[in-house]
């Protein structure tokens, strides 16, 4: 029975087995039989002459099974899991099994175990045991079993190739393969190809397989292309991904991966430059905030906090008080500064009109520079000049000490500067009556006489010009730009200390000893009183150079007694001759070359408000009144001559000093 089994089930798999090996392929020559019942019989095996390759190798197969009275055996000894693989390289194996009798000694567990009694040759690459499968197994099964053959004319598939004619691969694409067991070699198609290695391609040899019409086993779920030797699967348009996958493709990200690199890399370049960027301002704004704060130190901020502290109420930030300003304060009050703001040009900087954020309208100066021993004071002097409060002098508001050079915050006066009063448009008209003339000497020699005289300490200004006295609506008159300003000495040495004053104004005295002093304001506002009632500018720049100067015109025309002429004929004609002498005298007294000879600027307020006096009241218009009353309200005794006596230096280079007589 065992014999039986096992010999049936041997020549069944192989044959199965040779079939197996070559499943794929066109079995027979052309012409040839290609089955033999229901065994597939492929070239180069074959059925009749002609259908076979002649040296195919070994002319018959046997198998037996024989009982042998045999004990020896090999180690294939077990229950069910016996297997001993067939040695490659031979000619011939007759493999040799026996079963136990039940009573043979040492052997009643194993045949008692299992009432199993089969062997099968199969493929080891298929065999895996496992208890379920073959133990206690008692119904025919049957297993795959391979035919190990070889074209063996030949040592290898080198040697073959070497006899075209006799070479067995066929076609372009039947590639040879040396086997490993013993000499030989064997055909197979190339990768993408199917069909017999052996044939031509026109009889059935080595061709182009389509995979895209085998989907089980080449699965494509998108666009499938063949392609000699392979395939092609891709995604339908607008997917991509992995189209051999089921659910392998996914909608097409838009933002593609060559897009995605671009962007990464610009925004990792953006993000870069960004932080060098954010790096760089954190760095520049760190510089000047310390540039900044050098700054404030520098022109005595911190001495001015000080100070203000200590006069609580009136200093503070808040009110109608002195307030530090920051830089970005004056900005924006300013729109940055912008020259649609701007309210005039100097020689020591420029003024800008801004509006703080309570509304308030100030007058901002930006100075040019200032001297280096102007900072050390500078401090000290702002906080004096805050606590003036007089209605002729321009209120200082603040200051910005954050930059090189202090910036200072008056209040705003809308109706322009005395020069331009004078001098803008067609000049001084009709309409420029002589009492607006006298009320604006008049009270700006009263400011410069509080500064002088009532200011503790007292301040001295520096730079008295027409462009420095404002005007408001009313025509009132308020004197600004004290950034030049000087505290005076506290010592009876007067100290030199340098002023950039106007040409034409400046105190001559002053050029040559560099000593800045009360009468060097008074030299000044001579002039101005003396431009006030001439209408004509301080210094110009065509005709005799003895007559540019308007001080040395005037003094020369005084000496030949034609210095009335070069008054404005609404002087003329308004003053009476007794104030007329008086104010001519007073400039006179004012534009002395010596400063000891020039009154102060209290003397000088008081004149010009006596001569206000005496001009509005009805005694002093011209023709009328008693020449005695006319005498008291001038405030001095009634004279028939005026004596003024003419030195070199008050007259630049005129004659010898001389005495002239002006009658009344």
């Amino acid at each position: 029975m065992a014999t039986t089994a096992l010999l049936l089930l041997i020549v069944l798999h192989l044959l199965v087995a040779t079939a197996a090996a070559q499943r794929k392929l066109p079995v027979a020559r052309p012409g040839c039989r290609d089955r033999c019942g229901n065994i597939t019989v492929p070239y180069p095996f074959g059925i009749g002459a002609g259908c076979y390759r002649v040296e195919a190798g070994a002319k018959s197969l046997r198998f037996e099974l024989e009982w042998f009275p045999l004990y020896r055996v090999t180690s294939c000894t077990g229950i069910g899991c016996c297997q001993s693989e067939i040695p490659s390289g031979i000619g011939f194996f007759e493999p040799t099994i026996r079963d136990f009798p039940r009573g043979q000694e040492g052997f009643s567990f194993y045949a008692n175990s299992t009432p199993c009694r089969y062997v099968f040759l199969v493929d080891k690459e298929w065999f895996s045991y496992t208890d379920s499968v073959f133990l206690n197994r008692t119904d025919d099964f049957d297993v795959p079993v391979v035919l190990d053959w070889a074209i063996r004319n030949v040592g290898n598939c080198s040697a073959a190739r070497q006899n075209t004619t006799d070479f067995a691969c066929r076609g372009a694409h039947s590639k040879c393969f040396s086997v490993t067991n013993g000499l030989g070699y064997r055909c197979n198609c190339s990768q993408g190809y199917d069909g017999n290695p052996y044939l031509e391609v026109l009889d059935g040899g080595c061709t182009d397989i389509n995979e895209c019409q085998l989907k089980g086993d080449y699965p494509c779920y998108g666009v499938c292309n063949n392609t000699q030797g392979g395939y092609t699967c891709q995604c339908h348009p607008g997917t991509s991904g992995d189209a051999t996958r089921k659910d392998g493709c996914r909608p097409k990200d838009k933002f593609t991966l060559a897009l995605k690199v671009v962007t990464g890399v610009s925004v990792g370049v953006f993000l870069s430059v960004f932080m060098c960027f954010w790096l760089y301002l954190g760095l520049q704004k760190r510089k000047l905030i310390k540039a900044k704060q050098s700054f404030f130190e520098h022109n005595g901020g911190v001495i001015l906090q000080q100070q203000m502290r200590s006069y609580s109420g009136t200093a503070g930030g808040g009110g109608g008080g002195f307030k530090i300003f920051s830089e970005e304060e004056l900005e924006k009050a300013t729109n940055n500064f912008s020259a649609d703001q701007i309210l005039g040009r100097g020689g020591h900087g420029i003024v800008y009109k801004g509006v703080l954020e309570d509304k308030a309208v100030v007058a901002i100066k930006k100075s040019k520079v200032m001297e280096a021993t102007e900072t050390k004071e500078f401090a000290r002097e702002m906080l004096i000049l805050s606590q003036i409060n007089h209605r002729n002098v321009v209120k200082l508001h603040g200051c910005c000490l954050e930059v090189e050079v202090p910036m200072l915050v008056y209040e705003y006066v809308s109706n322009g500067t005395l020069y331009h009063y004078i001098h803008g448009g067609e000049g001084l008209d009709n309409n420029k009556a002589l009492d607006p003339r006298l009320r604006i000497a008049a009270e700006s020699a009263e400011a410069l006489s509080y500064m002088h005289s009532s200011a503790s300490p007292p301040i001295l200004h520096g730079d008295v010009k027409t462009a420095n006295i404002l005007l408001d609506d009313n025509l009132t008159a308020k004197v600004t730009d004290f950034g030049a300003s000087k505290l005076a000495p506290n010592d009876e040495v007067e100290i030199a200390t340098l002023v950039q004053g106007t040409c034409g104004y400046l105190d001559p005295e002053y050029l040559m000893t560099c000593q800045l002093t009360d009468k060097s304001d008074v030299y000044s506002f001579g002039v101005v009183l003396l431009e006030l009632l001439t209408g004509k500018k301080p210094i110009r720049f065509d005709g005799p150079e003895e007559g540019r100067s308007l001080v040395s015109g005037f003094m020369i025309a005084a000496k030949v007694g034609g210095h009335y002429e070069l008054l404005d004929n609404q002087v003329r004609n308004e003053m009476r001759p007794e104030a007329l002498e008086e104010i001519t005298h007073l400039m006179m007294r004012c534009v002395s070359m010596s400063g000891e000879e020039r009154p102060s600027m209290k003397e000088v307020a008081e004149r010009l408000e006596a001569l206000r006096r005496y001009q509005r009241h009805p005694w002093g218009q011209a023709g009328a009144g008693d020449p005695e009353e006319g005498q008291s309200l001038l405030g001095r005794e009634q004279q028939r001559d005026v004596n003024y006596k003419f030195k070199p230096q008050d007259v630049l280079d005129l004659e010898e000093a001389s005495t002239y007589t002006f009658s009344l």
